[in-house]
């Protein structure tokens, strides 16, 4: 049986939200690996987001972030430092991982820091004056031009 989602119908009136039925699917599609290792996405403000990620026993020779076409993805892993000990239990994970997250257009990356085995990314959103909001005046001309035409 096919699971296949098609939210072309909701985005009939809209215009260059394409995307957002990509991402719907992508979603639905998305791996079950992907809740570790354990993280917080937060909203510190207007425009300033946090992603926060459980990254105990790293560091950060052991993580990779990038930004790739409006793709932020962290990975990791641990490298073997095994010399000689043997484990009894061993319940601190330190498997690879790699996490992917989509930054919406004018999100950018301001940087990041492990501490306490809490790897942080500050997210900044920064809007261009030209995709800011604009008023659109309208003309008096076409005004003038109805009335006259109402008049006859």
């Amino acid at each position: 049986m096919a699971t296949t989602l098609s939210l072309a119908p909701l985005f009939r009136h809209s215009v260059g939200f394409d995307r957002f039925n990509d991402l719907f699917e992508s979603a639905l599609r998305s791996e079950a690996g992907t809740t570790y290792p354990p993280h917080n996405v937060e909203k510190h403000g207007e425009d300033h987001y946090r992603i926060v990620i459980a990254a105990a026993g790293l560091v950060e020779d052991d993580l990779e972030i990038q930004v790739e076409k409006g793709v932020l993805t962290v990975a990791g892993g641990k490298r073997e430092h095994n010399e000689g000990i043997t484990y009894l239990h061993q319940g601190i994970a330190q498997r690879a991982f790699r996490l992917s997250f989509r930054l919406v257009d004018h999100i950018e990356v301001q940087g990041a820091q492990l501490s306490n085995g809490l790897l942080s990314i500050d997210l900044l959103r920064v809007v261009p004056e030209e995709a800011k909001p604009k008023r659109i005046a309208i003309g008096g001309a076409a005004k003038a031009e109805v009335k006259s035409i109402g008049e006859q």
